[in-house]
């Protein structure tokens, strides 16, 4: 039977975050975003069966095509990063994790000018200064997060950041402390911004230690992905 046991894998990391919310003093609310790239439909199905309601996918082409199959209600999540040109399927998400830059920004506020929609996004943050990970600096988070005021189409409502996979603590607390540094710098610019979304399935603990409201975890719960 697919995913058995997802249950209680469940439980026990929700157990584990509870005991690194109590660690980390930051008294917060944590959500599972159930991260179901490579699965198949199916794994979102399980997910909801386990009491989980946040699904994300990083490929909008693959959210899409389990979207129609899934009979129940989950909340999909795009956490990956998004080409301009496919902003329009932002309509099927509920919320954006990876904004990373002013031109994806503007896109996504031409195409809102369209459809009088607004989009609730978390601005990405390179708050670990590795290139490859994309996103804002925290040098230029700043003024890029008081322009964003000005786009009626987008709802900022938090950061989002992802850590180097082979980072040891220190890296790890580091890069999280800046993401939620990038939040209070949102909140500063007037945004109603209250999550963080940020550690996975080998360093999830941390995160939530470090404030994270959002935990997005895929193998933890699911097993080892099909490449």
């Amino acid at each position: 039977m697919p995913f058995v046991g997802l249950a209680d894998r469940v439980a026990e990391v929700r157990q584990r975050v509870a005991s690194a919310v109590a660690r980390g003093g930051h008294k917060q609310s944590v959500e599972i975003v159930a991260v179901t790239k490579t699965y198949g439909a199916e794994a979102a199905q399980a997910a909801w069966d386990a009491g989980l309601r946040m699904v994300g996918e990083n490929r909008v082409q693959e959210a899409l095509s389990k979207m129609d199959d899934v009979g129940v209600p989950v909340e999909w999540h795009l956490i990956g990063h998004l080409q301009r040109n496919k902003v329009k399927h932002l309509d099927r998400f509920a919320l954006f994790h990876a904004l990373d830059s002013a031109r994806l920004a503007d896109a996504i506020q031409d195409h809102a000018r369209t459809t009088g929609g607004k989009y609730r996004v978390l601005t990405q943050v390179s708050a670990s200064g590795e290139g490859s990970k994309g996103g804002y600096t925290l040098a230029e988070l700043p003024a890029e997060a008081t322009r964003l005021r000005s786009l009626s189409g987008l709802e900022v409502r938090g950061a989002m950041t992802m850590a180097p996979l082979d980072a040891d603590k220190a890296t790890l607390r580091a890069t999280f402390r800046g993401c939620r540094e990038a939040l209070r710098m949102l909140q500063e610019a007037g945004h109603d911004a209250s999550e963080v979304s940020m550690g996975m399935s080998n360093d999830y603990e941390v995160a939530v230690e470090e404030g994270a409201t959002l935990v997005r975890l895929g193998t933890i719960l699911f097993g080892a992905r099909v490449p």
